[in-house]
């Protein structure tokens, strides 16, 4: 079901997506500024999992978009899609393309199999709305363990059975998803250093450079600006659609 189906149970699903993420991740600018019109256009790629006691257990959403199907074409990452279908919409461009944005299963209910239900489900009605691409701009769940690996570099190590090392990659690849390309500039966040060490619980003491827990890659501090920097990169990733096939 989607939200718009039980708004009641908004506060209960996004308990289950805080507590997959990180706290500076949800102090991004630009879901500050779209993610309202998202739900208002979009309710319908927005969806829950109920257990049988009626209490959500997992959850996803995405975006339907202008694509190409060429690589050069992308969304930078995570940002730039939800503002270009946002402003496509708005625009009336038809869109081509569904852009998994988040999915999240809640950790009592984990190795169940429910982030493929709600990946397979949000992709049907991609594929019954006419889209003929599905893309995803990941965040590996383990790419935080090596902050100082550029993305590329990390999508290449896989396991002996030539699934990747990182298993929020390998669900995908069971799916049938292959590897696009690095997004270099999903998302941005930005803030001043007692925000930043608010949000990771850590002092930065000087300027310079750092390694911040779940953070993928670097965090900037310039105590000078009172500024931090964090640009987060994600993997660009592509389903299997029949259009495909």
């Amino acid at each position: 079901m989607t939200r718009t189906d039980r708004p009641d149970l908004d506060a209960h699903a996004a308990e289950v997506f805080r507590e997959r993420w990180p706290e500076f991740i949800f102090h991004d600018d630009v879901p500050k500024q779209y993610l309202s019109r998202v739900e208002e256009f979009f309710a319908r790629y927005d969806i829950m999992v109920l257990d049988d006691d009626g209490a959500v257990v997992a959850g996803g959403w995405g975006v339907p978009l202008a694509w190409t199907g060429d690589v050069n074409d992308l969304p930078s990452g995570y940002d730039d899609a939800m503002v270009r279908a946002v402003e496509g919409h708005e625009a009336g461009t038809a869109p081509t393309t569904l852009s998994f944005m988040a999915a999240a299963v809640s950790s009592t209910h984990d190795r169940r199999g429910l982030a493929t239900t709600v990946l397979t489900a949000l992709t049907g009605r991609a594929r019954e709305d006419g889209l003929t691409h599905v893309i995803a701009p990941l965040r590996p769940t383990w790419k935080h363990r090596y902050p100082l690996a550029s993305m590329a570099e990390y999508a290449g190590w896989t396991r002996a059975d030539g699934l990747s090392i990182d298993p929020w990659i390998r669900t995908h690849q069971r799916m049938g998803a292959r590897i696009l390309a690095p997004a270099a500039r999903s998302m941005v966040i930005e803030g001043t250093v007692a925000e930043w060490e608010s949000w990771a619980a850590m002092p930065f003491p000087v300027t310079g450079d750092y390694v911040v827990p779940d953070a993928l890659n670097l965090v900037h501090i310039d105590r000078g600006r009172d500024k931090g920097v964090y640009v987060e990169e994600n993997l660009w990733v592509q389903h299997v659609t029949p259009a495909h096939r």
